[in-house]
């Protein structure tokens, strides 16, 4: 294996990664326009899926593994199948261990233990034959442990980041006339470990997906677009830069073409093509082998997680002799974020914060998820008026942020990189600098384009050091569009009195679990232009979630305080059975698993199957999108005021139910009108004389709710 040429891999922080292609947004490429707008990627020819059952060998140390296991036959002894998308532990091997500040062993930094979890997975596969003479790249969606890739018995390459995508290009490898065989090596614990230490499970395995495609030799590489929204105008505008790879020797004449098209994929300009330009000067702007446009666009829809109104772009490469040569498509939003006066603006409206963190958790496949179950998140949180999650503690796959524009969440990405047992130590470290920085590049790298991405987090509980510093340097720099949020730079260990530190990291005060008090006097008494969000509040564990009411009070009361995220959305529990045939959900320490936190990963706002507690339902009471008075008893006539940052009530029906001592005397319905956000109007209820003919003492409730008028 490859660490007889380099030492131990898995303990040298400086080396991030092998023969990689460069990160960039995700997208999939199709041979025309019609295709890249409206097929998904399974329709394209130049995409194939490498999910599914593959030959599975589990070593508890890498110094197990036998000589030569990236030629091995995969049918002898040891070797059982496995699912691929899957973590090994969920399917006998080894054992899911729970911690939350602790590591799970007591080594220093950078090493690694001596039991320390191995995974082959080994599978064969072929390609299209039309894929002959064409660049090919192999890409895993996540993997958690060192992943070292292995075609045809020939090295490919190497990476640490758990929580993020790596491709690797394999076209001087692979067969495109025969069978190839792959084999990928994961070990589980390594110097990266050290900043993945987040409050969960450790499950090893290659938990997201894991496919080939294809492009020309020449090819778009990435492009980026950036997008304004004047709330004042109603105008939009696109900052639009594509790089095109060429390889050594770039050729002028081609050329790149992009459209704009809305959520019904009806056109909103016409065609424009642009030169790559292959100039060679000192003073060319970036992309140098590329191209970029500005535009401007009249009275768009703008995004926000009431209203979100997507649409795509189009970006198609064309050769010098005008023919087409690949398309793709992206989801954007025209949407504006900044910080003025104490508040987080979107669209030029500050918004209040109704948010949860959430963890990626299912209770059978641990950290594997399908999009029905993303959907069922999302749709849970929705139906408890919920409107924004912070990806704790890492990004999540490109679904969940596919799925969050379509909704509308407002999303707090969150680098990969937590160092709780080793707080304020690793974020000085220069050993360790170049993996802070390339996390939180490669997240924003992958999830520029996402609108309902409001926040770039630089991770959580790692201190503040020079490492985060230079992160949130290249991030301002790539992306001045979106605010930084880092909790480690104003917390301190949480002292009121430093809340008004680390400006240069972080756009918002972010403190966790401060007391109702030390809000409210931090922002009658101090002048910090930043708004308060509490990216931390109301731990969800047991019977808790108490004084939320006495928190909304003060979110909507002070200027200043503009909500938060609850910690945190699920239980991580997982489903185990008992002898006796009884199921229940197994926490740290129920498998052997030392040293371990216990049911502490039992603390969200809803069971592990996602049904809801009992704190779910105030949130959501207190989350509504309006507010109800009783205006007159005689007429019987409310007040209702609208609590939405930008949609009008319109899309609401209300219903209503009189009642004496719990019996129902009369009850109706009502449609709301037009009311826009923060305004009210008065809706009389219409009330027969007979209805309260007989009575005489009783208790007389009113009981009003609303639905979705559809």
């Amino acid at each position: 294996m490859i660490d007889q040429l380099l030492g131990k891999t898995y303990e040298q922080p400086e080396l991030l990664g092998m023969n990689r292609v460069a990160m960039r947004a995700t997208r999939y490429t199709f041979p025309d326009a019609q295709r890249a707008l409206g097929a998904k990627r399974e329709q394209s020819p130049w995409w194939q899926s490498l999910d599914g059952q593959w030959r599975f060998l589990f070593r508890e140390s890498p110094s197990d593994l036998p000589e030569g296991i990236e030629k091995m036959d995969t049918q002898g002894k040891g070797w059982s199948d496995v699912p691929v998308p899957s973590v090994w532990p969920m399917h006998g091997y080894s054992y899911p261990h729970y911690a939350n500040i602790q590591m799970p062993y007591p080594d220093e930094p950078p090493f690694s233990p001596e039991r320390n979890p191995t995974g082959v997975y080994a599978r064969e596969f072929e390609v299209d034959a039309d894929w002959g003479g064409r660049r090919i790249v192999l890409h895993f969606g996540g993997v958690e442990g060192v992943l070292q890739v292995y075609l045809n018995g020939e090295f490919i390459g190497l990476n640490k980041d758990a929580r993020l995508p790596v491709e690797f290009d394999i076209t001087e490898k692979v067969r495109t006339d025969g069978v190839n065989k792959l084999t990928a090596v994961v070990v589980q614990f390594s110097d990266a470990s050290f900043i993945e230490d987040q409050d969960q499970w450790w499950l090893g395995g290659i938990h997201r997906e894991v496919y080939l495609y294809s492009t020309e030799e020449v090819y778009v590489e990435d492009y980026f677009a950036q997008t304004d929204f004047d709330p004042e105008t109603g105008d939009g505008s696109l900052d639009l830069s594509v790089r095109v790879e060429m390889g050594r020797t770039p050729q002028p004449g081609w050329t790149v073409q992009w459209q704009l098209f809305d959520g019904t994929l009806s056109p909103v300009n016409e065609a424009v093509s642009l030169p790559v330009n292959v100039t060679r000067t000192s003073l060319e702007p970036w992309p140098r082998v590329g191209a970029k446009a500005v535009a401007s666009f009249s009275q768009v829809r703008p995004w926000s997680a009431e209203q979100p109104n997507c649409y795509r772009l189009l970006v198609s490469l064309l050769n010098a002799e005008g023919e087409l040569v690949e398309s793709s498509s992206v989801g954007i939003g025209f949407k504006r974020v900044e910080i003025k006066d104490r508040q987080m603006l979107v669209n030029g409206q500050a918004v209040m914060i109704h948010g949860v963190n959430r963890h990626d958790h299912h209770e059978t496949t641990g950290k594997v998820l399908t999009e029905a179950d993303i959907r069922k998140d999302l749709e849970v949180m929705k139906a408890h008026n919920i409107n924004a999650v912070r990806t704790s503690h890492y990004p999540n796959d490109p679904m969940f942020y596919d799925l969050c524009d379509e909704y509308g969440f407002y999303v707090i990405d969150e680098a990969n990189v937590e160092s709780h047992d080793f707080h304020n130590q690793i974020c000085h470290d220069k050993r360790y600098l170049n993996a802070f920085v390339e996390r939180g590049m490669r997240m924003v790298m992958r999830d520029k384009h996402h609108p309902c991405i409001i926040l770039w987090s630089l991770g959580n509980e790692s201190g503040y050091g020079a490492n985060h510093d230079a992160m949130a340097a290249f991030i301002r720099r790539y992306d001045p569009s979106r605010p930084l949020h880092y909790e480690g730079a104003i917390s301190r260990w949480q002292s009121k009195s430093e809340w008004d530190l680390g400006h240069g990291v972080t756009d918002i005060i972010c403190p966790m679990y401060p007391e109702i008090d030390e809000m409210i006097d931090w922002v009658k008494e101090e002048r910090d232009p930043r708004p308060v969000i509490l990216c931390e509040y109301s731990h969800a564990m047991g019977n808790s979630n108490g004084c939320l009411k006495e928190y909304y009070e003060a979110f909507r009361k002070y200027h200043g305080l503009q909500g938060g995220f609850i910690w945190e959305w699920i239980d991580h529990g997982l489903r185990q059975t008992t002898p006796e045939g009884v199921d229940y959900w197994a926490y740290g320490g129920d498998f052997g698993d030392k040293p371990n936190d216990a049911n502490f990963i039992a603390d969200g706002l809803v069971w592990p199957d996602r049904t809801p507690h009992p704190g779910l339902a105030e949130l959501k009471y207190l989350a509504q999108p309006l507010e109800v008075e009783l205006a007159s008893s005689q007429p019987l006539e409310l007040r209702i005021r609208s609590r939405q940052d930008f949609r009008s009530l319109n899309y609401l029906k209300g219903e209503w139910e009189l009642k004496a001592d719990g019996k129902v005397l009369e009850k109706g319905a009502f449609d709301l009108p037009d009311v826009a956000a923060g305004e009210a109007c008065s809706q009389q209820l219409e009330l027969s004389q007979s209805a309260l003919a007989d009575c005489s003492g009783e208790l007389l409730t009113l009981h009003v709710s609303f639905v979705l008028a559809e």
